[in-house]
């Protein structure tokens, strides 16, 4: 069980996080200035807060990947999510840490 505030422990990414991923792609494109042909969800870890913070280790590419942070609100809010930060320049041994 995933203590609230903690991120949990990293895992493989599924069509839901793979479906957030699609959602916030434009997000990321527009804050990077690049576009991604290739936007694939590979692995994530989550926080529990007023909602969820998703950190999903996404590749964009040949042997490029990004780091985002998707902030999910609580269902009753009625929001999709959005991306909330994003980090270049990742390898896929990069290990996914809070940012």
């Amino acid at each position: 069980m995933m203590k609230c505030g903690g991120l949990s422990q990293a895992q493989n990414a599924h069509a839901k996080i793979q479906e957030i991923c699609d959602t916030v792609k434009s997000q990321a494109e527009q804050k990077t200035g690049n576009t991604y042909d290739v936007f694939v969800a590979k692995t994530y870890t989550s926080q529990v807060v007023a909602g969820t913070n998703y950190f999903i280790k996404v590749h964009v590419g040949g042997e490029d990947y990004v780091h985002i942070r998707v902030f999910q609100s609580l269902p009753h809010v009625g929001t999709g999510p959005e991306l909330a930060d994003i980090r270049e320049s990742k390898r896929h041994d990069d290990a996914i840490e809070y940012f």
